[in-house]
């Protein structure tokens, strides 16, 4: 983890979480016309998303987790008490606000208008249940998803999103109290009102329809929750793009460097691309991105300094000889810059490393040393690389500074990690936990294997490295030569392996279903997932796994 001396915001702490459930009723629309789903507008008066459409529920109550009341209800083997607590709260949440029960006779039947009509919604839910000789249905109530409020907010709720089948013969009717309105709407057609500023709803609602809208029936939607495992978890957070507020779940890009930059929940960090500027990640950590953004390098090169103004700076990646980069560089440095290490040659990363150099000299400093890994005969023309000093593996470049609270150290490591090209470097700055990863992990995109430089037998090894290092190092995040930083750095790199063995499976079929087919043919079949366009750098990672699958069976005969 960095540490807090060089996180750039104060500690603050988030709201705590109050348990509570909600319930998403589905249906099947006349007609065959697809998946339904009951919403609901809250009151405009309400405290938390007031206006918003949601689904029924609302905070879990003492009583729902009760012996009595638990008696009272059916359950799944595998239900646990909490997750039968959580089925109880939301059927007494959807009954109090829409009036829907779910419950059942004593004959096995769904409950019916005369049930409904014979109870208060304002009275103890639980025993006029019981005096009417109802059974709770907590058996036919699934858990969905769970969702945890973002840390920016004043009131957190930790929400189990449940899923049952609207009862037949049962019609919501609205408290007109808490909920108005109540609509059955497809998932699609709601995100469509939604984005029309028709139909307003809060983050998680809207990330939960978008995953519904992928299934086809409420059938569909039973199975696919039948193993009792939530099929997504997330405590979203948040950043600034294009000056608003944008949420982002921890699959999507950006979360890795918001938890890093804002790890409280603070929304200042600005997450738009700026070639023109540094941004800060740490006290003694900027990134300025080269302004050669593409489908190779994505928003552009990444460049970092680390260090801070009284320990002086070392420059990873300088980038491609851009002279307005170069001194947007020497700038944010102050002109202090102690070392410039490229992570590998590739004409991304190394051409301005000794523009920039000379640069510092010019103005009177002592000429920061080049540092890396020479290039390899198997090198590309255009990848030609020679530092002025070769870094071992596991050699620390130092940055010690003194400040009135006292000293200051910043470490660097290299670790040779050849693979995407045979002299690839990743560095570990060793007191903050931060891997960085030159091409070999990336944000967004895998990278490309290209050989003879690119051996994909040395990339695998070069990641389980690297995992055994973050375990070792308790690295959290990773910062990518393109993309936004990496949160979870032993679960990115194991999801990166798997979608590299994941892909040579496909290689393998490719090569197995058409013998005697040609890359071109291979390459169609194992990256039918991947656009067109970007199937002739595709075959040069193809070819990798190819090479690797055939030295495998060359080994076994």
């Amino acid at each position: 983890m960095p540490r807090p001396s060089q996180q750039l915001h104060p500690h603050r702490e988030p709201a705590a979480t109050r348990a509570a459930a909600t319930v998403l009723l589905l249906r099947d629309a006349p007609g065959n016309a697809g998946l339904e789903v009951l919403m609901t507008r809250r009151s405009p008066q309400a405290s938390f998303a007031p206006g918003a459409y949601v689904f029924p529920g609302g905070a879990i109550d003492a009583l729902d987790g009760e012996p009595a009341t638990q008696a009272l209800a059916d359950r799944r083997p595998a239900q646990t008490h909490e997750r039968t607590t959580q089925a109880i709260a939301a059927i007494r949440e959807s009954f109090e606000e829409l009036g829907v029960l779910l419950a059942r006779r004593a004959d096995g039947r769904f409950a019916g208008a005369d049930d409904i009509a014979a109870l208060d919604r304002g009275a103890p839910f639980a025993a006029q249940c019981a005096a009417r000789g109802l059974r709770l249905a907590a058996d036919a109530v699934f858990l969905l998803a769970h969702w945890t409020a973002d840390r920016d907010l004043p009131k957190r709720f930790d929400v189990p999103f449940l899923v049952a089948r609207m009862p037949e013969g049962q019609e919501p009717l609205a408290d007109e109290t808490e909920q108005f309105e109540p609509v059955w709407l497809r998932p699609q057609d709601a995100l469509d009102r939604h984005t029309a500023g028709q139909f307003f709803m809060i983050f998680p609602t809207i990330r939960t329809l978008e995953r519904l809208a992928g299934f086809a029936s409420a059938d569909a939607v039973l199975a696919a929750v039948a193993h009792e495992q939530p099929l997504w978890t997330s405590c979203p957070r948040a950043g600034l793009l294009g000056g608003r507020e944008a949420r982002y779940m921890e699959h999507e890009p950006p979360y890795g460097e918001l938890a890093l930059v804002c790890p409280d929940g603070q929304i200042v960090h600005p997450l738009d691309w700026q070639p023109e500027r540094p941004v800060a990640l740490l006290k003694n950590l900027q990134r300025l991105t080269a302004p050669n953004p593409g489908a190779m390098t994505g928003p552009g090169t990444n460049s970092y300094l680390v260090g801070d103004p009284s320990t002086g700076y070392i420059a990873i990646d300088p980038g491609p000889a851009d002279e307005a980069h170069l001194e947007r560089l020497w700038h944010a440095a102050g002109g202090d810059i102690r070392a410039i290490v490229c992570t590998h040659s590739h004409a991304d990363h190394a051409p301005g490393a000794a523009p920039l150099a000379e640069r510092v000299a010019a103005t009177g400093r002592p000429r920061p040393p080049v540092l890396g890994l020479a290039s390899a005969p198997t090198a590309r023309a255009a990848s030609r690389f020679v530092p002025d000093r070769t870094l071992a593996d596991g050699e620390r470049l130092t940055l010690t500074g003194h400040r009135l609270e006292g000293d200051v150290t910043h470490t660097l490591e290299a670790v040779h990690t050849p693979g995407h090209a045979a002299n690839h470097l990743c560095l570990l700055l060793r007191e903050d936990g931060l891997l960085f990863s030159g091409d070999h992990i990336l944000n967004g995109s895998t990278t490309v294997i290209d050989p003879p430089d690119g051996n994909m037998d040395d990339y695998l090894a070069s990641l389980d490295r690297l995992d055994t290092l973050c375990a070792q190092h308790g690295v959290e995040f990773i910062l990518p030569a393109h993309g936004y930083a990496l949160a979870d750095a032993r679960g990115a790199i194991a999801r990166l392996k798997a979608h590299r063995m994941a892909r040579e499976s496909k290689v393998l079929a490719a090569m197995q279903s058409l013998p005697d087919g040609s890359m071109d043919d291979w390459v169609r079949q194992a990256y039918a997932d991947v656009p067109e366009r970007l199937w002739p750098v595709a075959q040069r990672s193809l070819l990798a796994h190819v090479e690797r699958i055939r030295a495998m069976e060359a080994g076994h005969a």
